[in-house]
């Protein structure tokens, strides 16, 4: 393979905008103190309010014993809280404190400038066709038969755009 053509591999790119996006965010959000994977289960939270473990195992695409184990860190912070479902006791719902909130907004200051600087240079035009253009391939992948959820999430990608 040409090295010519790896520059302008679609995978390659992809992969690699995902790694320094991530890369960025974590080194802007250090101050804050928090791990990639409580940001992760904060957002998803705050995105599925009052969904269930399970639920939002399916949404982070994560074990449910993983998601337990990174609740139960989050509740020793006070940063959420489970509530027994009103109608169904045996069910706890996971809620956002107003602890966290502050929180909250300092991430979604982080991720708006990450973003800012990734898009910096393009047009607003150019900016909503490259959305655009993501969306249409996202949907592609999608709606091929192999890769369709089993559960009917939609994934953390999806929602990070909030």
């Amino acid at each position: 393979m040409n090295t010519d053509d790896i520059d302008r591999n679609f995978g390659v790119l992809v992969h690699d905008v995902s790694r320094l996006l991530r890369t960025l965010f974590d080194r802007r959000g250090r101050e804050l103190d928090l791990t990639r994977s409580q940001w992760w289960a904060l957002t998803a939270i705050y995105l599925n309010e009052g969904a269930t473990q399970s639920e939002l195992a399916d949404f982070m695409e994560l074990e449910k014993a993983t998601v337990g184990r990174l609740l139960d860190r989050l509740a020793e912070k006070a940063w959420i809280e489970r509530r027994l479902d009103a109608v169904d006791r045996r069910v706890r719902r996971v809620y956002l404190t107003e602890t966290v909130q502050g929180l909250m907004r300092s991430l979604r200051g982080v991720a708006a400038e990450v973003r800012g600087d990734a898009l910096r240079g393009l047009s607003a035009e150019e900016r909503d066709r490259f959305i655009d253009t993501l969306i249409k391939v996202k949907g592609n992948l999608l709606n091929l038969d192999d890769m369709r959820p089993e559960t009917g999430s939609r994934s953390m990608a999806m929602a990070a755009d909030d």
